[in-house]
């Protein structure tokens, strides 16, 4: 299967700390890449950079064999990010929050109301368009979220703790989303604190502390390389630390 981005070698450091030391990996076309870590760990500073967000001091990010500095334009087209913070309009509606988000990537007109509908239908929240986030729980919040990052067709998708602070009957609604986006095409990045969600929706996992990737593999690889029954296990076995400490 062919790599959609290929980290190598990526350092960021503030000072003298090393936040991102020297880490390389890569993710599939149609794949759901679980990151996992402590607090502290480098897994924001390595998102930031790959969404161009913060500059990387040394090493490489391929996007489609293309470097995503090079092409920024292009990367940006082709990637959404679902950040932790809720990040949407409180004086929009749940419609005109996910057009104005569409429509920064350029486009208009027809395939722009039609990204909408798509988007909101996709998140279940068609039929309150006209509503205001602030009538919304904190559930449909967070699909708002995902809908205004996914209405223009994105390749490559990040997704920041999309569960936080949701009941569990809102979380099962977004990770099932998440499988259903998967099975569309879209390439994830899925940073999560709670292992049983990297345990449902991830085929892939990266486990990083002190700014270095400690760890990598599928489920079945870390489960039959530690003889251990589950990620957590094998993840306080490798860092010594809660997941959220």
């Amino acid at each position: 299967m062919k790599n959609i981005l290929t980290v190598t070698n990526l350092k960021k450091n503030y000072g003298e700390r090393a936040a991102v030391n020297n880490i390389s990996f890569e993710i599939k076309e149609n794949e759901i890449l679980g990151f996992l870590g402590p607090n502290g760990a480098g897994k924001s500073t390595s998102i930031n950079m790959i969404s161009t967000v913060v500059d990387y001091d040394d090493g490489s990010i391929l996007f489609c064999d293309k470097d995503i500095n090079s092409n920024k334009n292009y990367f940006k087209r082709n990637l959404g990010v679902v950040p932790q913070d809720i990040a949407v309009f409180s004086n929009l509606s749940a419609y005109d929050n996910v057009k104005f988000f569409c429509s920064l990537y350029g486009i208009k007109g027809t395939k722009l109301k039609d990204s909408v509908r798509k988007a909101l239908e996709f998140v279940g929240l068609w039929e309150r368009k006209g509503d205001f986030p602030i009538k919304f729980s904190g559930g449909m919040k967070r699909r708002l979220n995902i809908a205004c990052a996914i209405a223009h067709q994105p390749k490559l998708l990040i997704m920041d703790e999309p569960t936080v602070g949701i009941d569990p009957q809102s979380r099962n609604n977004i990770l099932e989303t998440v499988k259903k986006l998967n099975k569309q095409g879209t390439s994830i990045i899925y940073i999560s604190h709670y292992m049983e969600e990297v345990e449902s929706v991830c085929s892939r996992i990266i486990i990083m502390d002190e700014g270095k990737i400690i760890e990598q593999g599928s489920k079945d690889e870390l489960k039959d390389k530690y003889c251990k029954d589950n990620l957590e296990e094998i993840f306080l076995q490798l860092t010594g630390k809660e997941l959220r400490d």
